[in-house]
């Protein structure tokens, strides 16, 4: 094992970056909460400028995937489509079956310069998670209970607020719902034999609701759907943690372009438009884990040196004031101070591991685990 290596495996370091990410992340926050001033002098530099801020705070995760544990992102599609990537505002449909399915989305986005732009329909418990959730409400990322009935106008409002957002954004959705887990896997395809639909192998049945409605209240705004379908070579199921240990993945995404004058205005036809792309979904599944590959030609867009200059500019500005106090506090002889010191330490290290929680499959949401009771 290298120097390097054997560096990226050592929890000191792992602490070191969570302090950089943690305590940079809250800088942001107070200064997000400081261009609130702006926004009913000049919306649209508001905007700009916290699309900037989120950058600075989530192209440390992104460098983590690309430099940090060096893991590939390979594209599958058309040279058409890909001329397209970063020229105009779509809606993403990503399947939810890793860990780091948002990281790598994030990758991508970053390589196009649609980053700090890019949106999701998120959860409503996300909104109170420091950094991410504190980040996303600047950005006015669009959250929901996941209950259509209280959910409805607060989606349609928020979405329709993004109509005239000054950059190009990605506005991604999981319509599956929540992660894919073998035993929500199977209460999905009891609901789906309820209703007469096609079962999915390596899916979720898609809820409709959200996609409709996002379709709806963005005709005007967003020109395509993107479909991105992800899978890791090697049947491998990375975590953050591994993307911390420095390990290296190659993940591989299926995308695919539709216009969005393409899908059916109705809103039953759409639903029946979503789950025909589901199905076709599971078959480009199907296909990858039959011949390690997925159809198209394969496109690797270059890493951008921005993600890394950005970290290394927090580890600068945060680290040095850190290892002169920590110098200091030791020098004191103080117990009181040295216990004080490895204590805040310590709670930085609880932090940094909740976060990275929140990723974790076996600790996601109990969403859709629900027994069959309602044939929603």
């Amino acid at each position: 094992m290298g120097f390097i290596a054997f560096l990226k495996t050592q929890f000191i370091v792992h602490l070191l970056i969570g302090f950089v990410f943690v305590v940079s992340g809250l800088i942001i926050n107070f200064i997000q909460l400081c261009t609130l001033v702006l926004w009913p002098i000049n919306k649209q530099f508001y905007r700009r400028v916290n699309c900037r801020l989120a950058y600075s705070l989530w192209s440390q995760l992104v460098m983590l995937l690309e430099w940090w544990s060096g893991t590939e992102c390979t594209l599958f599609s058309d040279e058409a489509t890909v001329n397209t990537f970063g020229k105009e505002h779509v809606i993403i449909i990503l399947n939810h079956n890793f860990e780091i399915d948002f990281l790598c989305g994030w990758t991508m986005t970053e390589r196009f310069g649609v980053l700090g732009s890019s949106k999701v329909l998120a959860k409503r418990e996300l909104l109170y998670v420091p950094l991410i959730g504190w980040t996303w409400y600047f950005l006015e990322i669009v959250f929901c209970k996941r209950k259509w009935e209280e959910d409805r106008d607060t989606v349609i409002e928020g979405l329709k607020h993004l109509a005239d957002y000054p950059e190009y954004m990605w506005f991604l959705l999981y319509c599956e719902g929540t992660r894919f887990t073998e035993t929500k896997h199977r209460i999905s395809m009891e609901v789906a034999e309820s209703k007469g639909l096609p079962k999915l192998k390596y899916h979720l049945l898609p809820r409709t609701k959200g996609f409709t409605t996002a379709v709806q209240c963005l005709r005007g705004t967003v020109s395509a759907v993107y479909d991105v379908t992800l899978n890791f070579r090697g049947n491998k199921n990375p975590s953050l943690l591994g993307i911390l240990y420095g390990k290296k993945y190659e993940a591989d995404m299926c995308v695919r372009r539709f216009p969005l004058e393409d899908i059916p205005q109705d809103e039953k036809e759409a639903a029946n438009w979503l789950h025909k792309l589901y199905q076709e979904k599971d078959a480009l599944q199907e296909m990858y884990n039959q011949e390690g590959v997925f159809p198209g030609q394969q496109f690797k867009p270059p890493r951008r040196p921005w993600t890394l200059l950005n970290f290394l500019f927090w580890a600068t500005v945060l680290l040095s004031p850190l290892f002169t106090f920590g110098f200091g506090v030791f020098a004191s002889g103080s117990p009181l101070l040295i216990l004080a010191f490895l204590g805040l330490v310590g709670a930085a290290s609880f932090g940094v591991r909740r976060l990275i929680g929140v990723t974790e499959i076996e600790k996601g949401s109990s969403y859709g685990n629900q027994e069959f009771k309602k044939k929603e």
